[in-house]
């Protein structure tokens, strides 16, 4: 039988939570978007194959899952720059890189029902998304659409190919390597719920007068920084001040602008001067992970091709105010 548009239409209605999906598996949001596109294609493709037996969620899953597996093959972990060494001992600026395909990257609201994300708002942050990334690749199939998706353990055997007795061996042993695993990163899984709009306020009037003293007024003690693709990271105070000195020449007169990412977690967009013309480029996404009414962390993915995955202007004129975002 071939597909027909109303057919047609209720795949692509599936994009959305196949991405999410996709990205909890690949830790990428350019990964994801090329799995989820390969998957919508195979499934138009092998439309007169499917049997109306079969549940069409599970069928369009196990072609997912296949695309993902494949991708992991022979992938390397992705990571965040926090579990790949020690924070920097001395203070400079960053100058290793580690490919793209190294690390895990954010990824927009959007691809989640936005009424899903009360739910999962922790599921898809960046420090869970390195944890998923530890598991193996089958198992990790089964965490996700188990302990994130809440799917029974029949409905997974049927979206995978596994008799429920396999799911649920699977299971435990996702379940007891997550519990096994020690990553620096793990200590930002349980942040802020709610977050103070005058703190992300201060955040964007400091950053954009690059007023180093008032920015660390807004970290903890042992507050840090990470920059991929570098793979140099900074945590304390007194090291956070030295390496804001140490890049102010690149990052002053920058603008923010504000963007929710990752369940939505507070995160801003920067621009940095270009030249004396005015015009300011994308630099990198600043990820806030916010503790107890102060900053913990800031990730700054510093990759222009998420700006327009996000949306985002490829410019901005230096004259642009910003603000914070409603809602934020």
């Amino acid at each position: 039988m071939s597909i027909n548009d109303m057919e047609l239409a209720a795949i692509e209605k599936l994009r959305p939570e196949l991405t999410a999906y996709c990205y909890r598996m690949l830790g990428s949001i350019f990964e994801a978007d090329d799995a989820v596109q390969d998957t919508l294609f195979r499934a138009w493709q092998s439309w007169d194959q499917f049997r109306q037996e079969s549940s069409r969620q599970s069928w369009i899953y196990r072609i997912a899952t296949n695309v993902c597996l494949d991708k992991l093959r022979t992938a390397k972990r992705r990571a965040l720059s926090m579990n790949l060494s020690e924070p920097a001992s001395s203070i400079m600026e960053p100058r290793d890189t580690l490919p793209r395909s190294a690390w895990i990257w954010p990824a927009p609201d959007t691809i989640a029902d936005p009424a899903e994300l009360v739910v999962q708002k922790n599921t898809i942050r960046l420090a869970f998304i390195a944890m998923l990334q530890t598991l193996p690749p089958r198992q990790r199939a089964v965490f996700i659409l188990r302990d994130v998706f809440r799917w029974s353990a029949k409905e997974i055997g049927e979206a995978l190919g596994m008799t429920s007795t396999a799911v649920n061996s699977g299971l435990q042993r996702a379940r007891a390597m997550i519990n096994r695993t020690n990553l620096q990163s793990d200590s930002l899984r349980d942040m802020d719920a709610y977050i103070d709009g005058q703190l992300l306020d201060r955040y964007v009037e400091a950053f954009e007068a690059y007023d180093i003293d008032a920015l660390m007024a807004l970290f903890h003690e042992n507050g840090s920084l990470s920059m991929p693709p570098f793979v140099m990271w900074v945590r304390d105070r007194a090291n956070l001040a030295s390496f804001y000195e140490a890049t102010r020449s690149h990052c002053y007169g920058s603008r923010l602008l504000p963007i929710n990412v990752n369940g939505q977690s507070p995160a801003y967009a920067q621009y940095v001067p270009t030249g004396p013309e005015g015009t300011l480029k994308p630099w990198g996404i600043h990820v806030l992970e916010i503790k107890d009414g102060k900053i913990a962390h800031v990730h700054t993915f510093i990759e222009s091709t998420l700006y327009s995955r996000f949306g985002l202007p490829s410019h901005l004129e230096a004259r642009t105010t910003t603000g914070r975002q409603s809602g934020q």
